[in-house]
Parts: C-alpha cells; structure tokens; sequence
C-alpha cells in the first residue's frame, strides 16, 4: 500500500493556492497522532488531469469564484465514483461570499444538493472525538467574515457515508502556519484534519 499523499486540486479558476500551508500541517498532525504511513510532503494536482485519480483524497479551497471547466467536472465526478474523498472549505468563512456561493453552486450541479452533516456523525468519531460536531475557527469565534459560527458542515452522503465534505467554517486558515507552531499550543487545530483524512481512508 502506497503512503498517503495529501493532494490539493489545481483548479482553472480562482485561487486554489490560497491554502498552500494547510499540507505540510495536515501531514505533520497525520505523522504525529496517527500510525499511518504519510509522504513527506504533498501534491498539487490539476484537477483536469489523469494524475487525479492516483490519489484518494482531494483538498479544494480558495476565497474567488468557482467554475470548473467540463473536463474538471468529469473528473471529479468519476473520482468520487469510484471512490475518492474531497474535502472542500471556504477559505472566506463567508455565506455571502463569492466562493461559497459559486463552490456549494458546482457541487450541487455535480453530486445534487448538499446535505447538513449529523453532528452525531462518526467523521466526528473517527479517530479524535468532537462530541458536538465540527469545531469552531478562531475566525468564527472572533466574529471575522459573515459573524456566524456555523454549527454542520455540508457533504454528499451515500449509504450515509460522506463522499465530499464542504466547509465554510474557514479551516485553511485554521491551518495556515509552520507545523512547528503547534508545539506552543494548548490544543492542536489540525486535530479535526486528521479525523476528515482517517474517515476519507478508512470508511
């Protein structure tokens, strides 16, 4: 079995760069808390490209508009057909904002609508327990973007698992710092990352 790899989908629009610390913090946490076999560093795939689909797990963000080109969306589709996890979060932490507003447009036209995730659902077991669903962004608490803390996230459930997660709770920047800075924290904010890549692999 190859290590996992975190990849981040290279999108034709917008800026699906913006998140570009979030890979090194998310393998770090993986490696720390997990026995999981990580690659040392991550991807970044076009997801326009055959390269997609040697990965399981797909992480989009970015704070602009979203419009995917067809053979974008082809290729996500069949991602998750035959398997594959995305996770996508709104890097503006905004409801009104143009990315979730264009993002949560595209997934709708890809997979139909979205669903609120169950607090009470095991993503929230799967390797850290988060007894009261998602946890909230130091963004969401200081009243930053549209001054909600948003209480589910949103996904495509199938048989009741969760094929793509969608977030507006801003986790890229949650995530956005030198892994070392983790060392000076109480509690670890990428703890909810390892329990979203642990579900993507092992449900």
């Amino acid at each position: 079995m190859k290590p996992f790899t975190f990849a981040t989908g290279i999108y034709a629009s917008g800026d699906w760069e913006s998140g570009q610390l979030v890979a090194a913090v998310v393998i770090d946490s993986l490696a720390r808390h997990t026995e999981l076999e990580v690659s040392p560093a991550g991807v970044n795939v076009p997801v326009d490209s055959a390269e997609l689909f040697e990965y399981p797990f797909l992480y989009l963000t970015g704070h602009l508009a979203v419009r995917f080109s067809a053979t974008e969306r082809h290729n996500l589709l069949r991602f998750v057909d035959r398997g594959g996890f995305i996770f996508m979060d709104d890097h503006n932490h905004d409801i009104n904002g143009i990315f979730h507003q264009t993002a949560t447009e595209e997934l709708t036209r890809l997979f139909g609508p979205l669903e609120l995730v169950p607090n009470k659902h095991e993503l929230y077991r799967a390797f850290f327990a988060f007894e009261d669903g998602p946890p909230a962004t130091n963004h969401e608490m200081n009243g930053w973007g549209d001054n909600l803390v948003h209480e589910q996230l949103l996904g495509v459930l199938r048989g009741g698992r969760i094929d793509v997660l969608y977030s507006n709770k801003d986790y890229s920047s949650e995530w956005s710092m030198h892994p070392e800075s983790k060392r000076f924290m109480e509690v670890d904010p990428s703890r909810f990352a390892v329990n979203i890549v642990v579900y993507a692999l092992t449900r």
